[in-house]
């Protein structure tokens, strides 16, 4: 999967939002309304795909059957094969967690990599999940279980409470077919007030080669995030839509880039691996660690990183 399309979403949105997709949105954009979210309202659309839909379905079929028979999209988490120092695990980290992938230009988002300063959350995370009316019960029992799943490890990782809820979320996750997204901008601006014209259209307007996205708002610009809203086709086979949801809420949680050089990972567009890896389970663990503070640069965040990943691995940077 080009990471364009699971990275994307962590890049700019309204003020304080950041776009990241799998090509996953990083901080940029206006800010973060304060008060209750409202319910949800499904939009009244067939649950017959459209044709539309359903030769994306076939698409994105041979795409899954394309990368695996060339060894890609693993889910074994690295291994011997795939050794990494303390050194590659600093450097992986900086790249990721201190650059955003998309940034606006000419009103509209473009895949270009600036440099940003650490973003995550403090507040608990409560994860929400909508079914488009297209979406079977079995694919909606199948990406369920999964989110069940990876969010219990998630908070294992990170010691952050993360959770899944039923309302009142604020890290909203969207399966849904081509139909229903297209479909889906007065519902997206209900859930995001004041988001602007450029991260609508990247939502409305998913290429094809764009697998799923997500986007984060830091209201404040404090490097705190505050709502994140991560959108996964539902056309993609099993497979394909566990790795945009792996990637996608890890991305939402503040690994808003990619990087060429991070291996095993995820965050990375060669789509060698599929599911979050131990490599980005530090990630994780680096990202929540006390001893980063959200809104630090680089340059202050280096000497910490470096004795982090020497501690994690067991050897010196």
């Amino acid at each position: 999967m080009p990471r364009n399309a699971l990275i994307m979403a962590t890049g700019l949105l309204a003020a304080g939002l950041a776009l990241s997709a799998c090509q996953t949105v990083g901080p940029a954009g206006t800010g973060l309304t304060r008060s209750p979210l409202p319910k949800p309202r499904a939009a009244a659309l067939p649950i017959t795909p459209s044709a539309e839909s359903k030769a994306l379905e076939g698409y994105y079929a041979r795409v899954q059957r394309s990368l695996l028979t060339q060894g890609l999209l693993r889910t074994d988490g690295g291994g011997a094969d795939v050794p990494f120092s303390a050194a590659m695990l600093a450097r992986n980290f900086e790249r990721i967690a201190f650059y955003k992938e998309y940034s606006p230009s000419g009103g509209r988002l473009v895949a270009r990599e600036s440099p940003s300063r650490l973003t995550r959350w403090v507040k608990p995370v409560r994860i929400q999940v909508h079914f488009g009316a297209s979406v079977s019960d079995e694919n909606k029992a199948h990406d369920q279980t999964v989110l069940t799943n990876y969010v219990r490890r998630l908070g294992r990782i990170t010691g952050h409470p993360i959770s899944l809820t039923k309302g009142r979320g604020n890290f909203h996750v969207y399966v849904m077919n081509e139909d229903e997204r297209k479909a889906f901008g007065p519902e997206l601006q209900r859930i995001v007030p004041g988001i602007s014209a450029p991260s609508q259209r990247a939502v409305i307007n998913m290429p094809r080669d764009t697998y799923c996205l997500v986007f984060g708002r830091d209201p404040v610009d404090n490097g705190q995030f505050e709502q994140a809203v991560a959108i996964i086709r539902s056309e993609h086979p099993k497979l394909m839509r566990t790795s945009c949801i792996h990637e996608e809420v890890a991305q939402g949680l503040g690994l808003s880039n990619d990087s060429p050089l991070a291996r095993p990972s995820i965050f990375n567009d060669d789509e060698e691996f599929g599911l979050l890896t131990t490599h980005d389970e530090y990630l994780l663990q680096m990202l929540y660690d006390d001893r980063l503070r959200p809104n630090m640069t680089a340059d202050e965040a280096r000497p910490i990183i470096r004795k982090m990943a020497a501690e994690l691995i067991g050897s010196a940077v």
